[in-house]
């Protein structure tokens, strides 16, 4: 077994929460209980530190069911819980403490907004996606292409690209056309959407929508309506009730000294301190001499502009901890002060 250390599932409006699960009925046996500070907490279980992004699809799978399972019992029970990106872990309580101190604003900010709320994911898919494309094709400015293409004994690759393109066109304009459609069907029932990206062309639409609580049953029977309203074009699928995955779900980033050092030597920064606003300049004046349309024969420049674009994403970061953490345009780099900035709290974008 690898290092100990603490999984982070999301916070709490409360101080006083005990236990949720018994090591008997967890995943593992690790057992969930909270970590205060003022008036929230952090629910956490101690864990094997694994990194998801090396692991097997097997174990990545299992923490996630997990993940969705603490979460889902915590909401039961009539917690307002903030979850927290999946795989995020800590070395101890007492970065925990940090975490919160450090987001403690941003976390009451966000607690207020997602009180009293619930998401629920709708995804809408086409009924009968054959019959669409035939729909489709049969008007009046394809169908016209199409005969065209057919009188030339010799199709082309481009022709069948033209028919493709305009195909895909007419496709995506009644889709949206839907989706509008469906969106303001449910404008009076949530408080805010979120539009995911479509995972194929027989997706409709891939929405979050963010609900009142106390309006849930009129949103269900609102789905059931337009379900109705379109059942022999489209097929609906709905999930819920989340927390605010979609709009509110909460990401750690705890910054490493050596990138930092790497990040500021690459930019050829001062050693002691710099300002978001020398940042800036150091990063244009070297991306303006080392952008690789300007060195089109220097070998490796592409990677070097690369690394130069890394560097400043690094730094910029940093800029958004050391903001938080009261410093409102100042980046030391010196190794004690970095300790007191290296962790930045945000909403997952």
């Amino acid at each position: 077994m690898g290092k100990i250390g603490i999984y982070l599932y999301g916070i709490i409006n409360s101080n006083n929460a005990s236990h949720f699960f018994t090591p008997q009925d967890s995943y593992k046996k690790e057992s969930v209980y909270v970590i205060p500070y003022q008036e929230v907490s952090a629910v956490v279980s101690n864990s094997e530190i694994i990194d998801f992004t090396y692991s097997s699809k097997v174990a990545s799978a299992e923490r996630l069911v997990w993940h969705q399972k603490v979460i889902e019992k915590i909401m039961g029970l009539k917690y307002t819980i903030i979850p927290v990106r999946l795989g995020t872990f800590t070395v101890d309580e007492a970065e925990i403490k940090d975490i919160l101190s450090k987001g403690y604003s941003l976390i009451k900010s966000i607690m207020e907004k997602v009180r009293d709320k619930i998401e629920t994911d709708l995804v809408a898919t086409w009924a009968d996606f054959n019959s669409i494309l035939k729909e489709i094709g049969e008007e009046e400015e394809i169908k016209k292409l199409k005969e065209k293409i057919l009188t030339n004994p010799e199709i082309t690759l481009d022709d069948q690209m033209e028919v493709g393109v305009m195909i895909k066109k007419a496709l995506d304009k009644k889709r949206e056309k839907y989706a509008l459609q469906i969106q303001t069907f449910l404008n009076n029932y949530c408080t805010a959407f979120k539009v995911h990206e479509l995972m194929d062309d027989r997706m409709v639409i891939n929405l979050a929508c963010l609900i009142n609580i106390d309006q849930q049953k009129d949103f269900d029977r609102k789905i059931e309506e337009i379900n109705t309203e379109f059942a022999e074009k489209l097929n609906f699928r709905s999930v819920g009730p989340l927390p605010s995955y979609s709009f509110y779900t909460i990401e750690i980033k705890i910054m490493k000294f050596e990138e930092i050092d790497w990040a500021k030597k690459k930019l050829r920064l001062s050693n002691d301190f710099t300002t978001k606003n020398e940042l800036k300049k150091a990063y244009r004046k070297l991306a303006l001499s080392l952008h690789p349309d300007r060195n089109p024969n220097t070998p490796g420049i592409e990677k070097e502009f690369d690394q130069l674009t890394k560097a400043y994403r690094i730094l910029d970061q940093y800029c958004g901890s050391c903001k938080q953490a009261g410093k409102e345009d100042t980046l030391p780099f010196s190794e004690e002060e970095f300790e007191k900035n290296k962790i930045l709290v945000k909403v997952k974008d």
